[in-house]
């Protein structure tokens, strides 16, 4: 962790042209620590999308974990191949309370999606604190680009996780199969709790988890709340929620929504030009 007043160096006039940098927020910029917290939190929320599509449900008996997670797997990969390009708008906000004051921001941006692992980002607006949209939100649509590069260490397999069924439900009105998941290492972006996955889909419809691994010592505990809903076939992000209490006092909290899903193809390939060409790319280079 960074001493105090260290605070990392934005790229983001390379990354997006079209934005102005400013820098207005002196006294926050003087407490790097807590900003870091925050960015913490961000990082830890920003994973890579779960994708499903509709299947046919099993039988009600109850399943060995075995066999849940493996048809989660398969049923992920598969459609991973067949989900295609979609255009969706996020709505990222998020709130600090604590020393020395509190802030909040807000971005709204449209985002392309070429197949789960390829992400496009054209900011459509901001608000609020300039120090936590450039130092956070900013640096949140930057990590997820890096998170998908490298998605194979954080997926929901068992190379990354140990699974346990702790029961069957029902939830408006399908079945439900309630995992425990217990990460085999600790790493940023992985994360111990429960999943709900779809009995039908084999998707994941809910997770309340926290992180393997804490971001900082300031943050006392992390909560995550991740909720996903069906559009057309496929289960996509429906609100991303993270809660951080901060040892010296205070909160942190990031959501994000995700609205007005579209499909574009009906495979993976090159993006559409039409969907594309308003689009501002994160270049992976911009966040190494």
């Amino acid at each position: 962790m960074h001493l105090l007043g260290r605070v990392i160096e934005s790229r983001r006039a390379d990354t997006f042209p079209n934005l102005r940098w400013q820098t207005d927020a002196a006294p926050f910029l003087r407490c790097g620590r807590l900003l870091w917290c925050v960015i913490g939190l961000v990082l830890i929320a920003g994973r890579t999308p779960v994708l499903a599509a509709g299947g046919n449900e099993t039988s009600k008996a109850p399943l060995p974990v075995e066999t849940i997670v493996q048809q989660l797997v398969l049923h992920n990969q598969q459609r991973a191949e067949e989900i295609g390009t979609y255009v969706s708008t996020r709505h990222y906000h998020i709130e600090y309370r604590g020393f020395p004051h509190g802030a909040d921001a807000d971005l709204v941006v449209d985002t392309t999606c070429n197949g789960p692992f390829r992400q496009k980002f054209q900011i459509v607006s901001e608000s609020g604190s300039h120090l936590l949209v450039n130092h956070v939100l900013i640096k949140l649509l930057k990590t997820e680009v890096k998170a998908a590069a490298d998605h194979a260490s954080h997926d929901l397999t068992p190379a990354n996780y140990n699974f346990k069924l702790i029961r069957s439900e029902v939830k408006d009105g399908r079945r439900m199969y309630v995992l425990q998941v217990e990460p085999k290492v600790r790493g940023p972006l992985l994360y111990r709790g429960t999943i709900w996955v779809d009995a039908r889909d084999y998707a994941v419809a809910k997770i309340e988890a926290q992180p393997a691994k804490s971001p900082s010592f300031w943050i006392r505990d992390t909560t995550i709340h991740h909720v996903y809903e069906k559009t057309g076939e496929f289960w996509l992000p429906e609100l991303d929620r993270s809660e951080s209490r901060i040892r010296l006092g205070g909160k942190a909290i990031l959501s994000i929504d995700y609205t007005r899903y579209r499909f574009v193809r009906a495979n993976v390939g090159p993006s559409d030009p039409s969907t594309t060409e308003r689009t501002s790319e994160v270049a992976l280079s911009a966040v190494q």
